[in-house]
Formats: structure tokens, C-alpha cells, sequence
């Protein structure tokens, strides 16, 4: 059995500038909406790779909470994660070059994201936030006040200039 071939199955993704902007709100407006962290950033993006809401969602869904509420690995990095794999395929398993360039587009994601939120760990975010003062303005932003808000827009930001 042949494996299947990269260039079948690699989408080129383009996003004008405008639609990052509508595509981590519409991740934002999920989150609010009750969908976790990971079904959040992914289900923002899945459709530019034909996948639908309900399957992104059920493939997403684990992944909150730090995979299952754990509080291991943030679950909006997750979702971005799931997407950079769908924009960088490893399926060939003898190709170790998309295998190790999936690995460093992914880390460098996670990376960033550390550098903007502190962690990737839900746990680590959660103490980073418990422990910052609390805004009393009667205007502030949902992500000010909600860790997983500021999460999920941040990777949603990131995962769009990745794709």
C-alpha cells in the first residue's frame, strides 16, 4: 500500500489581515459560548481545511483544560496545535523532513505563546493569573479578567499566522 502523497492533501491557507482579526473573535465568541479552550482556537479555524463544526468539535473536545481538565498543556495550544498539523502534515512516516518541520513549527508556536502568556501549562497560567491584581474598572476586557479568554485569543492570533 502506497502512503498518501503530501501534495493531495496540503492546503495553501491565506487570510487577509481583516479575517485574523474575525477569525480570534469568532474563537472568543465559541469560548463564551461554552465550547472549551482547544474546541475554541480549532473549531475558529477548521473550515479553511473542510472540516466541519461537529467534527471539530468532537475531535477537539479532549483537549480542554489542559487535555481532560488535567492542567497539563493549555488546551487553546492544543487546538492551535491540531491545526498546524492539519497545514503541516506528517503522513509519510520514512519522511522525517515534514515530521521534524511540523515539530519546530509547532514548538515555535508554543514558544511564542509562552513568551505572550508566561506558560503553556494550564496549571502554571492559572497561578500566573490568580496571582496578578484584579482590575475594578467597570470596562474591561473579557480576556482581562479570564485567563482562558486571554488564551484562547492569543493562540488563535498565533495559530492565524501560521496558517
Amino acid at each position: 500500500m502506497q502512503p498518501l502523497k503530501l501534495f493531495t492533501i496540503r492546503k495553501q491557507i491565506y487570510m487577509e489581515a481583516g479575517e485574523f482579526k474575525s477569525r480570534t473573535d469568532y474563537a472568543v465568541q465559541l469560548f463564551e459560548q461554552g465550547y472549551n479552550c482547544s474546541q475554541s482556537v480549532f473549531m475558529a479555524y477548521a473550515d479553511k481545511f473542510g472540516v466541519d463544526k461537529t467534527l471539530a468539535a468532537s475531535l477537539s473536545t479532549s483537549f480542554g483544560g489542559g487535555i481532560g481538565r488535567l492542567r497539563e498543556i493549555c488546551g487553546a495550544v492544543s487546538g492551535g496545535a491540531m491545526l498546524l498539523g492539519l497545514k503541516y502534515p506528517h503522513l509519510d512516516p520514512s519522511d522525517v523532513t515534514y515530521k521534524n518541520s511540523n515539530y519546530l513549527i509547532v514548538q515555535n508556536f508554543a514558544l511564542e505563546f509562552k513568551k505572550i502568556i508566561g506558560s503553556y501549562n494550564c496549571d502554571d497560567i492559572l497561578d500566573i493569573f490568580s496571582a496578578l491584581p484584579q482590575s475594578n474598572t467597570e470596562q474591561t476586557d473579557s480576556s482581562d479578567v479570564n485567563p482562558c479568554v486571554k488564551c484562547v485569543k492569543v493562540a488563535a492570533e498565533l495559530v492565524a499566522a501560521k496558517l
